[in-house]
Order: C-alpha cells, then sequence, then structure tokens
C-alpha cells in the first residue's frame, strides 16, 4: 500500500506553512469520502497522513488556506487548495508538496 504525503510551503513569506489543516478524501462509487484528517508539522510537513497505507484509486488532498492565512490577519483568494490525483501504482509512495501565497498555489510530484 502506498503513502501519501505533503509539504506545505509559504512562498509569500520563505516559511513552511505550519498548522495547515489538511484532509484526505477517497473517491467510493461515485462519492467523496474522508479517509484522514491531520496538520502541518513545524517544518510544513504531514508525513503519516495514511499510516496503514492507500490503495489504487481517486484521491483529493485538502489543505484549508483561508484558515492558515485568517491566523496571520491577512487576506487570501482560495479559501481551500485540493490536488486531486489518481493513485495507479498502491506500492509507491505520493508525495504532494504544495507551494501557497494569499493569491496563487501550486503543486507537483514531489519524492
Amino acid at each position: 500500500m502506498s503513502n501519501i504525503s505533503t509539504h506545505i510551503l509559504d512562498t509569500s513569506v520563505g516559511k513552511p506553512a505550519a498548522n495547515v489543516r489538511v484532509w484526505l478524501e477517497r473517491e467510493c462509487d461515485g462519492q467523496w469520502l474522508k479517509q484522514a484528517e491531520s496538520r502541518t508539522d513545524a517544518d510544513g510537513r504531514v508525513r503519516d497522513l495514511t499510516p496503514e497505507g492507500a490503495g489504487a484509486g481517486h484521491y483529493r488532498l485538502h489543505a484549508d488556506l483561508g484558515a492558515y492565512f485568517a491566523a496571520d490577519g491577512r487576506e487570501t483568494l482560495y479559501r481551500t487548495a485540493i490536488i486531486e490525483v489518481a493513485i495507479r501504482d498502491a506500492a509507491q509512495h505520493y508525495h504532494l508538496p504544495l507551494l501557497i501565497g494569499p493569491y496563487s498555489y501550486s503543486t507537483y510530484r514531489g519524492s
């Protein structure tokens, strides 16, 4: 079974995004079901989002940007960043970094 992890960096201040609420959903029979929820650590990471592994399927990783930016008194256009992925090989690790700013976000497949 694969593991899904993330690392969120706030590029607007050049620092890890600590204490961001993230949650993972899996598509099952046309519905999205929550699989896990966590918060980023001081380094902006969630290493153990799927400690028992994740099988092949479609997943959505959500990051609560609205609450993160509001905690610092900053406005944001994006309240939630959503990364939707298709896992085909359950033996691989899927690291999904997220680069955020108040008016942008981007992602890529990390290692």
